[in-house]
């Protein structure tokens, strides 16, 4: 910022005062937006730096963060003092309530918690251990284990067929197609 005042020209006064009096000039109800106000000032004090759209947008944003202008529908204008500041869209934050130094003495400081479960209390008694209980059917809970396949060959035709037999001794899957078997007839005379 120093070097832009190095190079201006003495008759200019400084940005916010001529963006000031851009928008008393534009009286605008709305504000005026920022190629209005961009037009006034080189209507106003015809020689202006090179850089004139670049400073202009840096001032504004400066003013507008600082409260000097209130930007609203993509126009700037000045605050109202009598006026109630406006809500932006969506939802409001929170208001942050902050202890005070004497009272964070007197109440036990916040802790900050950190994600995932917390560690076990290594000062804490042991629990008792759960004793199991029964179903009382006697059948261990769960799925029941796969048996194993038995190695000896029940049924050499269902190996033959390329289907293998279950534990209970029905073939698996589709039974093959029976070919019919083609006999002589004879015929006596």
């Amino acid at each position: 910022m120093a070097t832009e005042e190095v190079n201006k020209p003495p008759s200019l006064p400084p940005y916010p005062e001529m963006i000031l009096k851009a928008l008393e000039a534009l009286n605008e109800q709305n504000g005026s937006n920022k190629s209005s106000i961009s037009k006034y000032i080189e209507s106003t004090y015809g020689d202006l730096l090179a850089g004139h759209s670049a400073l202009l947008s840096y001032h504004l944003n400066i003013m507008k963060e600082s409260g000097e202008l209130v930007f609203w529908k993509n126009n700037y204008m000045k605050r109202d003092p009598d006026a109630p500041p406006r809500r932006g869209r969506g939802r409001p934050p929170k208001p942050k309530d902050h202890l005070a130094p004497s009272s964070a003495s007197t109440v036990l400081a916040p802790t900050t918690r950190s994600r995932g479960r917390p560690p076990k209390d290594p000062t804490a008694p042991p629990k008792p251990s759960k004793a199991k209980v029964s179903s009382g059917t006697g059948k261990p809970r769960g799925r029941p284990r796969k048996m194993a396949r038995p190695t000896g060959g029940l049924d050499g035709a269902a190996v033959t067929a390329g289907t293998t037999t279950s534990p209970s001794g029905k073939p698996r899957g589709r039974p093959p197609k029976l070919k019919a078997s083609l006999t002589e007839v004879s015929v006596q005379q």
